[in-house]
C-alpha cells in the first residue's frame, strides 16, 4: 500500500512527464542508452478526454472542450508497471514516459531523477519564467493622481 507521501511523488513526475516537451524527454532518455527489457500492456493509443473548467474558486464546473491524450500502460522484467498519460498524439512520448514511470518504482529512482526529472524540472521552469517574464513587459499599471480639488 503507499502511502500519501508516495502518492504525492508519483504525481509530481507524472505531471512533469506529462507536461515536458516530447524533444527534451526523447534527448534525456536516448542519453541513458538501452531502453529496459518490458512488455506492453497498453500499447500507446491515442484518444480524447473532455477538459472540465471552473469559474474562479468556487463556480460551477463546466465542460469546457476535448483534449486529444496518448496513454500507454508496460511492465518491466521485474513486475513493476509504468503507465503514462500525455497530451497530444506522441506515442513514442506516451511508452517513454510509461518507461520512466515504470523505473522511478524501483531501484534505479535515484538515476531517473538526478538525469531526467530533475532536467525536466529545470527546463520547464525557465519556460515558465520565460513566459512570465513577457507577460509583466506587457503590464499596465493604473493610479490616480490627486487633482487637488476637494
Amino acid at each position: 500500500m503507499q502511502d500519501d507521501k508516495q502518492i504525492a511523488r508519483r504525481k509530481r513526475w507524472m505531471s512533469l512527464l506529462a507536461k515536458a516537451p516530447a524533444t527534451a524527454l526523447a534527448q534525456l532518455w536516448s542519453e541513458l542508452g538501452e531502453d529496459p527489457a518490458h512488455t506492453m500492456l497498453r500499447a500507446p493509443e491515442v484518444g480524447g478526454v473532455m477538459v472540465r473548467g471552473r469559474a474562479g474558486a468556487v463556480g460551477g464546473p463546466f465542460n469546457l472542450g476535448e483534449m486529444t491524450v496518448t496513454r500507454a500502460s508496460l511492465r518491466l522484467t521485474d513486475g513493476t508497471v509504468g503507465h503514462a498519460y500525455v497530451q497530444g498524439r506522441d506515442r513514442e512520448k506516451a511508452r517513454v514516459a510509461a518507461l520512466v514511470d515504470a523505473l522511478m518504482q524501483t531501484g534505479q529512482a535515484d538515476i531517473i531523477e538526478t538525469r531526467i526529472l530533475t532536467p525536466l524540472e529545470a527546463q520547464l521552469e525557465t519556460a515558465r519564467a520565460t513566459r512570465a517574464a513577457k507577460a509583466a513587459a506587457t503590464k499596465v499599471d493604473f493610479f490616480t493622481m490627486v487633482r487637488g480639488e476637494d
